[in-house]
């Protein structure tokens, strides 16, 4: 019955975050395992050190001297952040990176263009067995052990990719992809339902954008890797179930996917989806 959340952006520091997931914990009754993101962080902590930015398809470039610099906002900074903020609401909340016990391996996906940036090949889920069996709510790090013979120890990995693994392995019964847009939303319009080729219609279409893509790439391998149920929604779908957009592996719907529903919408000219953090 374990759930994965993967949160991130404007969610992330939300006041109320701590208390939201505390209420879900319930004490340990509904095992949880949260993965984060931290990209402010990330970048605040570049211009600390003298340096900016940059981004390929929407990936952050990181060379040699950022992959500590990440290690330090996300392992450390953004991680005993949440972890401090969740054992104030009573979560028996630990914090760990995907390097540890190697639980998140890695090989560089693009070496010449994005640097010490990953993409997740292996889960190790042990440890996370360990703590959830102990009643702790393992917070996680996205930062990954590289398993390849390039480039430093640790790769820089995308959150919701992390995530929608870990969910796999863990044969989670849900994964929650937290976004600071309350759904998949078509000309601001919540899209109830995707079926996994509806989300790559959207994707290769140019119509999903910016952080929504990453979300809806996550959403799709989880869907086809077992995971029961995968929500994309904003903070208020932790506790409403009904809350966001599902995605399913397939229709369900009498007469086509969803997608069917929406070809109208999608086939015009300045229909777009709202781009997520």
């Amino acid at each position: 019955m374990t759930r994965v959340i993967k949160v991130g952006g404007r969610v992330q520091r939300d006041k109320s975050f701590a208390a939201v997931i505390a209420e879900q914990w319930d004490h340990g009754a509904q095992p949880l395992v949260l993965v984060h993101g931290g990209g402010d962080a990330v970048t605040q902590l570049q211009r600390a050190f003298g340096t900016e930015a940059r981004f390929v398809g929407g990936r952050r470039v990181t060379s040699s001297k950022d992959v500590d610099i990440v290690r330090m906002a996300l392992s450390g900074v953004a991680n005993k952040q949440l972890v401090s903020a969740l054992v104030s609401e009573g979560v028996h909340a630990v914090g760990i990176s995907g390097e540890d016990d190697g639980l998140i391996g890695a090989t560089p996906t693009n070496p010449e263009k994005l640097g010490h940036v990953g993409e997740v090949m292996t889960i190790r889920p042990a440890i996370l067995h360990t703590l959830l069996g102990a009643g702790y709510l393992p917070v996680i790090s996205p930062v990954s052990r590289n398993v390849s013979s390039t480039l430093g120890p640790a790769l820089n990995v995308n959150g919701d990719d992390a995530a929608a693994l870990i969910a796999i392995a863990l044969e989670a019964t849900e994964l929650v992809l937290l976004s600071d847009v309350p759904a998949v939303l078509l000309n601001d319009e919540v899209v109830g339902t995707l079926t996994a080729d509806d989300a790559r219609t959207l994707i290769a279409g140019g119509i999903a954008t910016n952080g929504m893509i990453a979300k809806l790439e996550a959403a799709v391998v989880a869907i086809e890797g077992g995971v029961a149920s995968v929500r994309i929604c904003d903070l208020a779908g932790v506790t409403n179930v009904t809350a966001g957009t599902t995605l399913t592996a397939r229709t369900h719907f009498a007469g086509g996917s969803a997608f069917s529903a929406l070809r109208d919408v999608l086939s015009t000219a300045d229909t777009s989806v709202a781009g997520a953090s």
